[in-house]
């Protein structure tokens, strides 16, 4: 058994979590919250950034004093106890099955454009970008990180050029009035926006990997979800002056659709690249901070078992191969069936939303001064928004407790 590498800077974090963060998400939430909201959805976004502050501030704290690959689980086990670890920990794995495949699908509608006439079908584009997944990771933390920052870089230059080429005046980013009124249009749309900053439990999972932890890992997080935000605002105002949203079509494709007006069809290729590029890394750091889950639960319970070996790129090799083999089945089994995607999407929500609410009762416990009380408003606050979730948080509800529920049965067993 070995230890992680330390190799991931200031500049990869920052580039993995605002990537991660707008993902998928750009290509569909602007235009859906803009047909939710409409101008208010400029001010939604603003309350959204307020809002997940203080829980982007409560992981940033948890990462700087407990820098673990176990993540949540690991924090989570430092409050109060083992069993409760792993049970957050299976929580956390249980999204592999209907999270996931669900980016994947999204980002292989991306790479089916660029693909040739034998490899441009559906499901051999999503077995070909768990691949790539795959290769990146086990290339190592670090090109992974610089992969990301890459594409960062390419999402600011394309909501840049909609700014320049879309002539983008003060008029267009001018506020509307908040009135009463529009109080429920902008809370309806914040229920769908929470999706765009998913992602900050998964970041957790690599701080461990950073040369300096202490100070870069909270850094990265608040630098990283600010990045993000701005992203998201600059890109919603763009939708907004083209009018670029209401419709069903727009939801998915607002972005294409935009480009092709600004930049003529020429670009659709340009824009698959990017789609996909962004798509991919948000499913990317998933992909990292699960198999690193898996590695971290081997290390802990069975270390010398094969899950808890390293490569010599100091990568979880057989976690990562076992997360990818997962991830090919789901896609299979998704097309096959034609299950609904947006279903899976719910469920997904549901997990995370409670790891992060998990996240804050942990750091309510361990953190102390006014980190103890940002942690209790960010427990309160994820704490709403799982209630919101609706139906939908009995699967993570059930998931947990199954989990639970066996960890005490093998304690007493252990007992006897």
């Amino acid at each position: 058994m070995g230890q992680l590498k330390q190799e991931i800077t200031l500049l990869s974090g920052i580039g993995q979590l605002s990537t991660t963060l707008m993902g998928t998400g750009l290509f569909m939430i602007p235009a859906i919250a803009a047909g939710i909201a409409g101008h208010y959805s400029l001010w939604a976004w603003l309350i959204l950034f307020v809002l997940i502050c203080p829980v982007a501030l409560t992981f940033a704290q948890l990462g700087k004093r407990y820098p673990n690959a176990g993540g949540t689980a690991y924090f989570v086990r430092q409050a109060f106890n083992p069993r409760l670890e792993s049970a957050v920990a299976w929580l956390f794995v249980s999204v592999i099955p209907v999270g996931v495949p669900a980016a994947i699908a999204l980002a292989a509608g991306f790479l089916q454009q660029l693909l040739p006439a034998p490899l441009d079908g559906n499901l051999s584009a999503q077995l070909i970008t768990v691949a790539l997944l795959v290769g990146v990771n086990l290339l190592g933390a670090k090109s992974s990180g610089h992969l990301q920052t890459a594409i960062a870089l390419a999402i600011f230059a394309l909501v840049g050029a909609f700014f320049w080429q879309g002539d983008v005046g003060m008029s267009d980013l001018h506020m509307p009035a908040l009135e009463s009124s529009a109080l429920y249009s902008i809370t309806t749309a914040l229920a769908v926006m929470f999706w765009c900053f998913v992602g900050i439990e998964a970041f957790a999972h690599m701080g461990e990997e950073f040369k300096n932890p202490q100070r870069d890992f909270p850094i990265a997080i608040i630098i990283g979800c600010f990045v993000a935000g701005a992203t998201y605002w600059a890109c919603s105002v763009v939708i907004l002056k083209f009018g670029a949203y209401g419709s069903a079509q727009f939801d998915s494709a607002s972005i294409p659709w935009l480009s092709e007006q600004l930049f003529g069809a020429n670009a659709k290729v340009l824009i698959s690249i990017i789609g996909f590029s962004a798509c991919f890394a948000s499913v990317n750091l998933y992909t990292q901070s699960l198999s690193r889950m898996i590695w971290a639960q081997a290390r802990a319970h069975k270390p010398q078992g094969k899950m808890a070996r390293l490569s010599s790129r100091g990568v979880p090799l057989n976690a990562t191969l076992s997360v990818g083999v997962v991830l090919a089945l789901a896609c299979l089994v998704g097309y096959l069936s034609g299950l609904d995607l947006e279903f899976f999407l719910k469920l997904a929500n549901s997990v995370f939303v409670l790891v992060y609410l998990l996240a804050m009762l942990a750091a309510y416990k361990l953190l102390s001064g006014s980190a103890k009380w940002l942690a209790a408003l960010s427990l309160v606050l994820c704490t709403l928004v799982f209630v919101c979730l609706g139906w939908s948080m009995l699967y993570a509800l059930t998931i947990f407790s199954l989990f639970l529920f066996q960890g005490q049965k093998q304690a007493k067993k252990a007992q006897i």
